[in-house]
Parts: C-alpha cells; structure tokens; sequence
C-alpha cells in the first residue's frame, strides 16, 4: 500500500500530468526544432571586422556528410547521414537503421562576401566556416581630417 497527498476532498491526478506538461514539448519558442518536429543543429553566427564566422553544434557527423553551397549571396550548410546495422545469430536477427538529415540557408549580404576565399573546417563535432568580406566592404579605421 503507498501513501497518496490529497488536498481537500478532490481526487488526485497521477505525477504522469505533471510530467506531460512541463517537458520541453509544450515550448512553442524552441528553435531547434523545424516545422516537421526534427532537431536542427544550433548556429552562432559572427561579424568581425574582416569576416563572417559560422559555427555550428553537428555532433557525430564525419566531414563527408556535410554539403555547403553558396547561391548568389545565401549560404547552405546540408548533411545527410545514413548507418544501417544487421546482426544474426542463432535464434534471432537484429536490423537497425538511422537517416538523419537537415539544411540551414543563411542570407548573406550582397557584394559583401569574397566567396574564393571561404575557408571550412570540422573537429570535435564542430563545423566552421570562415568567410572573408571583399577589401571594398571591410571596416576601416577612422580617417583623421586635419583643419587647414
């Protein structure tokens, strides 16, 4: 027999509410899901003075997987992995599959970017891209006037 707290004379609905309406579920502001309920990796995106840095979470994926394009002035970061498992033994077979894809396009400001230059790396589940501003668009220290 378990001791269950009431309050007053009503009945008391199972923990199982409780733990329905707080998760994660019900948060309608989450970015990091897309309109088909799939997670999307998380970007920090960065301006300095020369360039544009892009960072973004991809755990697990192997350089291969990553597909980066640059149409006009978006930028399309795409990974597609797929892993399939199957295993028999005596008595019984074992088959697993996975798939997991996404794609992010970020716009990028027109004739702003030197697009020969961009540089992209990943290690330790990280993918980083460097792209360079072209010399007309990048800031320059202010210029000292002299009156005359």
């Amino acid at each position: 027999m378990s001791l269950i707290k009431r309050n007053g004379n009503f009945p008391s609905f199972p923990t199982l509410f409780d733990d329905l309406f707080s998760r994660e579920l019900f948060n309608w502001n989450n970015s990091n899901f897309s309109t088909t309920s799939t997670t999307v990796p998380s970007v920090n995106i960065r301006e300095t003075d020369n360039s544009f840095e892009v960072e973004m979470a991809a755990p697990g994926m192997e350089k291969k997987d990553f597909h980066i394009s640059l149409a006009g002035n978006t930028l399309t970061i795409a990974s597609q992995k797929q892993s399939k498992q199957e295993q028999e033994q005596e008595g019984y077979s074992r088959k697993e599959f996975s798939y997991q894809s996404f794609q992010r396009s970020f716009e990028l400001p027109k004739d702003v970017v030197d697009e020969e230059k961009i540089a992209a790396r990943y290690e330790n589940g990280l993918l980083h891209l460097t792209i360079p501003k072209k010399e007309a668009a990048r800031k320059k220290a202010p210029r000292l006037i002299e009156i005359g």
